[in-house]
């Protein structure tokens, strides 16, 4: 199931797309055709078999970090496309008088002691297990794709109350080691505000404000005195929005409350396809009644967060034609077509949709280290054992900081590798440019009141003790986590609080509809026009540009595509997918 899907502007390497000890070629075209060309890594293994975190560590030791690295990748790739069985400890037990192992209706009814809804069970779930397999759900228009709404996650965030369930839409996996690298970036820069403010409070005696700011997106603001002589938030002219009480950027899920991949990966694969990773419920435990132990090993655990987080990243259509993918297909763009692009784009500036979804955000580093060098975006070891958390210690188990699995999202990602001449074209990688990684997201890893239209019968972060981080909570008050007094959070409001999402990066829009959190919105006119709240002015400014405008502005968002190149070594590359044709249902 190796499949690549993205692409980037020309990223020009010389490579081995020709050779020297190669017969001699004919005349070679003044614009030679662009084929597939041979990505990085070893055989792909057709069965599953847990992966040894030891051998990984060793490799590392033993200065084969690349190799580890697509080993690995390749690991990763078999977990996400097989499709387990019971007997490899697939689905779960759901209850007494429900022979199946898998639901997509969450069965909390089901509460005797082992069953799905028992509140005494150490991992309670919030969903399923309603697959066999990632690449069940995650197939639109192409693996690690999105979802329709016939795989839409039905969630019970708070187990004691099932009347409260709630749906989510499968989104795309595309670029996720990217977003966890912002994020720890934007954490870090945060963080630094208030250290900032107080040693230059203390050196002009006097009351400083620093702006929560991150890579250009504003998350509130602290206020320091120190007229005193020593330094003193005032909690009063302080405030953080859009983001966790302790500061810290959570890059994935819709309501951006999961810090880092593996602890997402752990969680997904407990949810939706019921194989519980033994850092997830401990060794030798059966935890979910299904038969097996150690379902997925902490090696697993590794690759498949690896695999997860070298995801190539999505791609325009402008940039397909360009590198000669839509020509090759005869998909080629007419100047017009670009055109309306190209003024799409300036007119979703104009109208206020970069206040949120902005175009780029900048990586000072482009290096993805797993486990990660930021504390904050990788497992608490003074955790280990307690409920909720993880139940082994992994750097006793080989997953150890300071001998990580790393690769470059600049040049490492395996897929996406296209051949012109003896040239190499990275189009799975991320752009690097005045000694930056540009990653063009259209988004802001921020969280935003969304207004009443979209709000659910319940918040998820309402209610923390289901996963144990308090932390992550927008209503708890938590002094050991929390960055600012109490005096600066106010009174939250629970209302607001159903309908605030984070910002869902726009890469790859055209081919992840029906679009929003739940998929209600079947087009992107209906898209936009959910958008209300902190978004009202940008929804109201587009519903005021003129039908040709509009459509302009909607032909820049049917730009913003995902691909995926199956084709072999010397081929033409795979056609763009027609699922990522985007229908515009208005017909005034």
């Amino acid at each position: 199931m190796k499949k690549s899907c993205s692409l980037l502007p020309a990223v020009i390497l010389l490579s081995s797309c020709g050779g020297s000890n190669n017969p001699p070629s004919p005349p070679v075209p003044t614009e030679p055709a662009i084929t597939a060309c041979s990505a990085d890594g070893g055989e792909e293994e057709s069965v599953y078999r847990p992966l040894d975190q030891q051998e990984l560590l060793s490799g590392i030791m033993a200065g084969k970090g690349e190799e580890v690295f697509h080993d690995a990748f390749e690991h990763g790739d078999l977990i996400f496309g097989t499709k387990f069985t019971l007997g490899q400890g697939g689905g779960a037990f759901i209850g007494s008088n429900e022979p199946s192992h898998y639901t997509r209706i969450p069965r909390a009814d089901l509460n005797a002691p082992g069953e799905w809804g028992d509140m005494t069970r150490d991992v309670m779930r919030p969903t399923g297990p309603n697959a066999q397999s990632c690449g069940s759900c995650h197939s639109q228009p192409i693996d690690d794709g999105a979802g329709p709404t016939s795989a839409n996650v039905h969630r019970i965030p708070q187990l004691e109350h099932p009347d409260l369930t709630i749906q989510r839409n499968t989104p795309h996996v595309f670029g996720l080691g990217a977003l966890q690298r912002l994020a720890e970036e934007m954490t870090d820069e945060i963080r630094d505000a208030i250290p900032k403010a107080k040693a230059e409070a203390c050196a002009q005696k006097t009351e400083v404000t620093k702006d929560f700011s991150a890579k250009g997106v504003k998350f509130g603001q602290v206020t320091v005195t120190c007229e005193s002589g020593t330094a003193e938030i005032v909690g009063q002219k302080s405030k953080l929005e859009g983001v966790s009480p302790d500061g810290v950027v959570r890059p994935y899920e819709w309501k951006k409350n999961v810090a880092f991949l593996r602890d997402f990966m752990r969680h997904a694969g407990n949810n939706e396809i019921g194989m519980q990773g033994v850092e997830l419920v401990g060794k030798d435990v059966d935890e979910d009644h299904d038969g097996p132990k150690n379902e997925l090993s902490v090696g697993d655990m590794t690759a498949f967060t690896i695999y997860m987080a070298a995801q190539p990243r999505p791609v325009t259509k402008i940039e397909l034609d360009d590198l000669g993918i839509l020509a090759a297909n005869k998909q080629k763009l007419k100047p017009e077509e670009r055109t309306q692009i190209q003024n799409g784009e300036k007119l979703f500036d104009s109208i206020g949709c970069t206040a949120c979804h902005k175009k780029e955000l900048a990586l000072d580093s482009s290096v993805f280290y797993e486990p990660s060098n930021s504390l904050y975006h990788r497992d608490d070891k003074k955790l280990f054992k307690t409920k909720g958390q993880v139940q082994v210690d992994l750097e006793a188990e080989g997953v150890k900081p300071e001998h990580p699995v790393k690769f470059d999202l600049a040049k490492d990602l395996p897929d996406n590798r296209f051949c012109k001449g003896t040239q190499e074209t990275l189009l799975g990688a991320f752009e690097k440019r005045n000694g930056k990684t540009v990653v063009r997201l259209y988004g802001d890893l921020k969280r935003h009141w969304m207004g009443d239209e979209l709000s659910e019968r319940v918040d998820e972060l309402e209610d923390p003790k289901e996963y144990g981080n308090g932390h992550m909570s927008l209503v708890n008050y938590d002094p050991v986590n929390a960055i600012l007094p109490q005096a600066s959070y106010g009174d939250y409001d629970v209302e607001k609080g159903k309908a605030t999402f984070g910002t869902r990066e726009l890469w790859g829009v055209a081919c992840t509809g029906p679009w929003l959190h739940d998929g209600r919105a079947t087009t992107l006119r209906e898209a936009v026009n959910w958008h209300h709240g902190d978004s009202n002015d940008s929804r109201n400014n587009f519903n005021k540009l003129t039908k040709s405008e509009q459509k302009d502005v909607l032909a820049f968002l049917g730009n913003l595509v995902l691909y995926v190149n199956q084709a072999k070594n010397g081929e033409t590359p795979d056609p763009l997918s027609e699922e990522c044709e985007v229908k515009d249902e208005d017909k005034s």
